[in-house]
């Protein structure tokens, strides 16, 4: 396939990459977002409702886990739901380097009640 067949049948993603740039702020040294709206009831292709966020940073260090939730929702609250905007479910598991180098791996998300269809 050529560029402009891929670029063509790409899905936009437009939450997606806002959200991914607004957290270079916490220069990040892993950043993964994934979009799990399609394990969501009322799912429709480009939909961007459900997102699991995990990211690596030193900008984590010394913090509790609520601290870096806080970090993170700072950049994005505007997006969500009850920050005015779109996405309804924002899953974070915020680690620092050394917590990284010990698990490796955010948990698996958790069944939608009822209503996956992953």
């Amino acid at each position: 396939m050529n560029a402009n067949t891929d670029q063509h049948n790409a899905i936009a993603t437009p939450l997606a990459d806002e959200i991914t740039q607004r957290l270079q702020a916490l220069a990040p040294s892993y950043l993964e977002l994934e979009n799990e709206s399609m394990r969501h009831a009322g799912y429709f292709e480009g939909k961007e409702s459900h997102f699991k966020l995990t990211i690596v940073s030193e900008a984590f260090s010394g913090k509790r886990l609520v601290q870096r939730h806080q970090q993170v929702f700072a950049l994005v609250n505007d997006l969500l739901a009850q920050g005015g905007g779109t996405i309804h479910a924002f899953s974070i598991h915020a680690y620092t380097l050394e917590e990284w180098a010990a698990t490796g791996v955010s948990p698996a998300s958790p069944n939608c009640s009822g209503q996956n269809k992953g």
